[in-house]
């Protein structure tokens, strides 16, 4: 009995952590009405930031990175218009 208690908090520990590493849903809009990744990428350079991986993650873009004051970065853009769908970093 305990060893299937345990093994049902592993299954839903295992869940909870796949889901906190996928992407947030960003869009339904198909890749040809996406902004493409060079315009996305040059207004992430222009609102600051620098990019050192730039990716599609999903129906998003994502970049790893640093804000202006040198925070390290993590955002996901909504690929149609370039809002931030959610953003992670860390304060120095």
């Amino acid at each position: 009995m305990k060893t299937l208690a345990t093994l049902s908090l592993l299954a839903v520990a295992a869940l909870y952590s796949t889901a906190s590493l996928a992407a947030p849903p960003c869009t339904d809009a198909p890749r040809e009405r996406w902004m493409p990744e060079a315009a996305m990428k040059a207004r992430v350079l222009k609102d600051g930031y620098t990019i050192d991986k730039f990716k599609v993650s999903g129906q998003c873009y994502e970049i790893y990175g640093k804000d202006a004051r040198g925070n390290n970065v993590e955002i996901y853009f909504d690929p149609t218009d370039g809002r931030i769908v959610k953003q992670r970093g860390d304060k120095n």
